[in-house]
């Protein structure tokens, strides 16, 4: 693990009860945990490299349990990379068959 700082932030009574319903739904291990996925996310849409385009897809509940259970099961490390993963895998194979047609 890379080396981590502590700081100190002051956060607005309902954005704390907010985590703490996410904890408890067991969206998050702890509080701590949600903040630094919400850092994570700002910095990264905030510094994407220039070749990379980002963007954002909401899914329906059951594919996310979908997504989740590949990240259980070891076939993605994260979400992210199981959708990156789905989105190369059919890129590719539309490339073959536009290929094809020419």
């Amino acid at each position: 693990m890379s080396e981590t700082e502590r700081i100190t932030i002051r956060i607005p009574s309902d954005k704390v009860e907010a985590l703490e319903v996410l904890v408890r739904e067991g969206k998050y291990p702890t509080i701590s945990d949600a903040i630094r996925a919400a850092i994570d996310s700002f910095v990264d849409s905030n510094f994407t490299p220039d070749h990379i385009e980002r963007v954002t897809v909401e899914l329906p509940k059951g594919n996310v349990v979908e997504l989740e259970c590949l990240v259980k099961d070891g076939d993605s490390v994260s979400i992210d990379d199981a959708i990156r993963n789905a989105v190369r895998e059919y890129t590719r194979k539309r490339l073959r068959v536009m290929e094809e047609m020419h």
